[in-house]
């Protein structure tokens, strides 16, 4: 009636609205083409599966005003005419059958016959097999934002990023009720909602594919086309202009999104973390080490922000000022205000305005050049304004980046989940050859850097902050809870060769000492010599032996300090390949850097690490897990 005219009912999780009147589903978070809405009463059988499909509407109130005159009169073997054309024939009420039209090759329009392949005609849902989705939890516990990374498409189908996060939150669904089943029986936990947040289009839209048309050559157009698409991505970030552009529309969209998802769920009280693919992962990371803190962490995150100044900087200049003999100018600098960062920023003629005479003005210019080229720009955590060797070799991780206004989020993120990421490659492109331990993101005390072996995009992040020892990233558990078999097949057969590489030369070892050593006629002293050797390499052996475990307990539990970028745990995290891929890993690296949206082990981590700071843990601890 009237009342149900404006009636709009939310679908799929909340993230669709269906316009009853209409008959039309719209998106809620992102943009998209409204699909239509039927509500079906008449269905006929597809050709190429047993599947039902609807009539339209308008068409099935035809269907049953026929089908109720039929059984009212009992005048059965009545005939329709489809809007396309189509013949449907009522035989009886337990036999409807829907004929295709046949074309007669004399004739330019086809007309309506009994001819064709027959389709079975079905009114009412009863007895139709159709698995009806459950919907899912209503109760959300996380809400988590997906960037995307370059290009429209995401994976090795070109979908869009709406779609795999489609598939990563349908796969999340599976992942709780297998491993977080307690915790749901007990209503603990609901689901965590994943939004996917686009930018390309907005970049794309600002004309500038009109400009790199009319530069473009045009052989290869295919080619050519796509790589102004997708790999131009990575140079527009690069660029001042078109890196604003970005961070203003991701920023801007994870807040528009935020807000529409708090209006539309005021119930809602848990967190929000934010992931990221490739260059989204980028994207994100210099978002949030440009995040301002609370002034009450602004000590324990000085770092975070790379235009922060006061007496702490100015008193590192006067620190450097002395060891260059230069104190007496030392009130020129402070009265300008000058920090570590400006100083470094200074040119002759700036030096010159200020009043520096040429002496001292070429000494602090050699001074700068020289801390430059070698790197040593030292940015401690807590402002400490030492400049011992510990404290210069980091240098400040927003160094390098593209020189933008980089807007503030309305949350704090929990977590910062990085998939086939570049950062680390990024910033050391960018200058940065250490991460101080001490360094943690301003507003997000979470990070973890997950990546596929064979992965071309991916890089590591812990040896940036733990140069010194050569130690593997964490193996992340297969999500049944078992390492994957050609990795525990590959990794026997690597143990059992060392043991018999082991055995053989000390076998060889005892042969060649017994030969070297003992005379030949006292065969009698010389057999008792060789066994009493071979006795003492078997008593080796079992010493030999047990080294291998402590080293295998030791890549599980590495006493390795990584730091606070991920509140001292581990960060980087690899995933385990599958049989087939480690049979060419070269084949393999595309889809090794588009395979994070439906693995299930890539999921596991992240609700486990999620539910992990609400004091949910999974019904069985993975073996290997931290």
């Amino acid at each position: 009636g009237k009342d149900q005219d404006g009636v709009v009912v939310p679908t799929s999780g909340g993230r669709y609205d269906v316009h009853l009147r209409a008959r039309r589903r719209v998106a809620v978070y992102w943009e998209e083409e409204a699909s239509e809405v039927r509500r079906c009463t008449w269905f006929y059988k597809g050709d190429k599966d047993n599947k039902f499909i609807p009539y339209s509407e308008s068409f099935s109130e035809e269907l049953e005003e026929a089908y109720m005159i039929a059984v009212t009169l009992g005048e059965w073997k009545k005939k329709l005419e489809s809007p396309n054309r189509e013949v449907i024939i009522l035989h009886n009420p337990k036999l409807m059958v829907h004929y295709h039209p046949v074309a007669s090759s004399d004739d330019w329009v086809s007309t309506p016959t009994e001819q064709g392949r027959p389709r079975t005609v079905k009114r009412g849902v009863d007895n139709i097999a159709v698995e009806i989705p459950s919907g899912e939890p209503l109760q959300i516990d996380h809400l988590v934002f997906v960037v995307h990374g370059i290009g429209p498409a995401c994976d090795i189908r070109f979908r869009s990023i709406v779609q795999c996060v489609n598939d990563f939150r349908n796969v999340s669904l599976s992942m709780l009720q297998a491993h977080f089943k307690k915790a749901q029986e007990q209503q603990q936990v609901g689901r965590v909602e994943f939004l996917p947040v686009n930018w390309h289009s907005s970049l794309h839209s600002t004309g500038v594919d009109v400009d790199l048309e009319r530069i473009t050559l045009p052989s290869i157009n295919r080619l050519r086309h796509f790589i102004n698409d997708t790999i131009l991505d990575v140079f527009f970030y690069n660029s001042s202009t078109y890196c604003q552009t970005i961070v203003d529309t991701v920023a801007s969209e994870m807040n528009r999104l935020h807000r529409l998802f708090l209006q539309r769920n005021p119930q809602f009280r848990g967190g929000v973390s934010i992931a990221g693919h490739s260059l989204g992962s980028l994207i994100l990371f210099d978002l949030l080490t440009n995040q301002k803190a609370d002034p009450e962490e602004d000590e324990h995150c000085a770092q975070g922000s790379r235009t922060t100044s006061g007496m702490g900087g100015t008193e590192e200049v006067k620190e450097i000022l002395k060891r260059l003999e230069l104190s007496e100018y030392c009130d020129v600098f402070e009265k300008e205000k000058m920090d570590r960062q400006a100083l470094f920023l200074c040119t002759e003629e700036n030096l010159k305005e200020m009043g520096i005479p040429l002496g001292p003005r070429m000494k602090i210019l050699h001074y700068i050049s020289s801390e430059t080229e070698t790197k040593v720009w030292s940015l401690s955590q807590h402002g400490d304004s030492s400049e011992d060797g510990r404290s210069c070799q980091y240098r400040d991780v927003g160094l390098g980046q593209v020189s933008a206004n980089y807007p503030q989020l309305n949350y704090k993120p929990t977590i910062f989940f990085a998939f086939g990421s570049p950062i680390g490659m990024f910033l050391t492109v960018r200058g940065v050859k250490r991460i101080d331990p001490n360094y943690s993101l301003p507003t997000c005390k979470g990070f973890f850097n997950i990546f596929h072996p064979f992965d071309p995009v991916a890089y590591r992040i812990e040896p940036m902050i733990v140069p010194e020892p050569e130690f593997e990233p964490m193996l992340l558990p297969h999500h049944k809870g078992r390492k994957r078999m050609h990795l525990e097949l590959k990794e026997g057969l690597t143990r059992m060769s060392v043991d018999l590489k082991n055995n053989l030369l000390g076998s060889l070892r005892v042969a060649w000492q017994s030969f070297t050593r003992a005379p030949v006629p006292a065969l009698e002293a010389g057999s008792s010599e060789a066994e009493a050797e071979a006795e003492a390499g078997t008593e080796k052996q079992p010493d030999t032996k047990p080294e291998e475990p402590p080293a295998a307990v030791k890549e599980e539990t590495p006493p390795i300090n990584v730091g606070r970028l991920n509140g001292g745990n581990r960060i980087d995290y690899v995933l385990q390949e599958k049989p087939i891929e480690s049979f060419n890993e070269y084949l393999f690296a595309l889809q090794g850097h588009l395979c994070y949206w439906e693995s299930e082990d890539t999921v596991l981590l992240v609700l486990k690490e999620i539910y992990q700071t609400q004091g949910i843990t999974l019904d069985q601890p993975l073996p290997g897990s931290q």
